[in-house]
């Protein structure tokens, strides 16, 4: 058997993001040199680009050392003849080499776009509000385009604790809430978006970026063009925070009708309205007044659990008035429902 060259076996996996002038590639060591043997201490990691095909792979750094079978990552800003002009492909790779300086071949080719990128966000600012959370920024000259979006980037910052096997109910149980988010948002909402998928409860951080999408023909194998669409993104905004705190009632019922039915000892009068949507609705709670009186609340102390109330303390030819309201889990009510009034006969 001939000696081992112990070259490392190549980079598989390479991948590499552009925000603003920023690029960074992340990579996983390989465990094996190509004679599938295990690979002892530190490797030596070379990095390098290239705008075209056919061009040299210049060397970005070679100063690099990383772990079999670790994490590998680097970042490089752009030079300046890179980070302007129009969109163009460019291509990254890292090599790996033994001591003799000696590699098995490049990695994958990660690609990213050189050129001018979209302007970053400014003035960026979360709101809570009854449905979800409510991010504002300053419009840029390129909003609106068909090509420029926004990307809305979403950190939980307060993770809710681990369930255990034994407290999830079964197949129903909701998945946790994701640790990061992206959320991309058509440039045209004019310096608004509205998360509706928060939860409240938790606290977030938001970062925005504008991203352009590219599209550049490319040479295929039988000699005709295809179109390949790249994204170019910005340089990430300030982060922003905001607790989402329900705060917010719900909304007031609606739909209140009112009638009397039996008569005599037996007279009352049947309240429906139509049930209110929220996730968290705890019931109702029904109000009454004769005349000019001040309301009185004629339900019992828990929230109703439907839109029905039966109102049996009631006096033959009296009129009464009614309204309703809604009850969240955290204790909000909401604002009184249009009044129904309804008389009740005589015998």
């Amino acid at each position: 058997m001939p000696p081992s060259l112990k070259l490392p076996a190549p980079v598989t996996d390479l991948s590499a993001v552009r925000a603003g002038n920023r690029i960074s590639l992340a990579w996983t060591m390989p465990k094996k040199n190509t004679d599938k043997l295990l690979l002892k201490g530190n490797v030596a990691v070379r990095v390098c680009r290239k705008e075209v095909v056919d061009g040299a792979c210049a060397l970005v750094t070679n100063g690099l050392e990383v772990a079999p079978g670790a994490d590998g990552a680097f970042t490089e800003t752009l030079p300046s003849e890179l980070a302007a002009g129009a969109p163009r492909k460019l291509a990254y790779f890292v090599e790996l080499t033994n001591r003799n300086g000696r590699s098995a071949g490049l990695s994958n080719a990660a690609t990213v776009l050189a050129g001018e990128a979209p302007a970053g966000v400014a003035n960026l600012t979360a709101e809570a509000r009854k449905d979800g959370i409510v991010v504002r920024w300053t419009p840029g000259a390129s909003d609106g385009a068909p090509q420029v979006s926004i990307r809305l980037h979403r950190k939980l910052l307060t993770p809710a604790p681990e369930v255990t096997p034994t407290a999830q109910q079964g197949l129903l149980a909701q998945p946790p809430e994701p640790l990061e988010q992206s959320l991309l948002v058509d440039a045209n909402a004019n310096g608004r978006a509205l998360d509706k998928t928060i939860h409240f409860g938790n606290t977030y951080e938001y970062r925005a970026q504008r991203i352009l999408r590219v599209t550049l023909a490319e040479k295929a194998g039988n000699a005709e063009t295809e179109n390949l669409t790249l994204q170019l993104a910005g340089p990430l905004s300030e982060p922003v925070r905001v607790e989402a705190k329900d705060v917010f009632p719900p909304a007031e019922p609606t739909g209140l009708a009112a009638v009397a039915t039996g008569a005599g000892a037996e007279a009352a009068i049947d309240l429906s309205w139509q049930p209110n949507t929220e996730a968290d609705l705890a019931g109702y709670a029904v109000y009454r007044r004769e005349g000019s009186e001040s309301w009185q609340r004629i339900s019992p102390a828990q929230p109703l659990n439907g839109p029905a109330f039966h109102d049996a303390h009631v006096q033959p030819g009296r009129s009464y008035r009614y309204a309703a309201t809604a009850i969240d889990q955290g204790g909000h009510e909401s604002a009184r429902s249009a009044e129904a009034e309804e008389t009740v006969p005589n015998p």
